[in-house]
């Protein structure tokens, strides 16, 4: 029930909330957070949705990630993802953490890298250039 809930919701063709609302609270596209969820799906097998010994459809793909976003992106605390995904403290924990160690281990050496002295210094600038002198990037990333 929370699965098809969440896929009506963000990922239907005709979803409850629009592209705004979907980017404002996961912090990235559809297109983006559908790109990561199926590479981690594709070669993390925590992200594969499995069925129980009664052959019920365990947690679905989108629902381990969009837990993982919603405890980075919201930094909220792991039980309060239950309400609105059903899925309960320690499994939203083990999301986060899976969700994390997939994220350096699939995408790491691509995207994943030091800031050069370079990379440094643009963003000094401009941290400078907004108020926010010594700052070096937003955790939000929404800037």
């Amino acid at each position: 029930q929370a699965d098809l809930r969440l896929q009506k919701d963000y990922f239907a063709e005709d979803a409850t909330y629009p592209p705004y609302l979907f980017r404002r609270r996961f912090r990235m596209n559809r297109p983006l957070f559908l790109q990561i969820a199926n590479q981690l799906a594709n070669e993390v097998p925590y992200f594969r949705q499995k069925t129980d010994a009664l052959g019920r459809p365990g947690l679905s793909t989108l629902q381990k990630c969009t837990a993982a976003i919603r405890l980075l992106a919201y930094g909220m605390a792991a039980d309060a993802i239950d309400e609105y995904l059903r899925i309960g403290e320690s499994t939203a924990r083990k999301c986060l953490e899976k969700f994390v160690e997939g994220i350096i281990n699939v995408f790491g050496n691509k995207y994943l890298r030091r800031p050069t002295p370079e990379d440094l210094r643009r963003l000094l600038v401009k941290g400078d250039e907004r108020g926010f002198p010594g700052m070096i990037g937003s955790i939000d990333c929404m800037h």
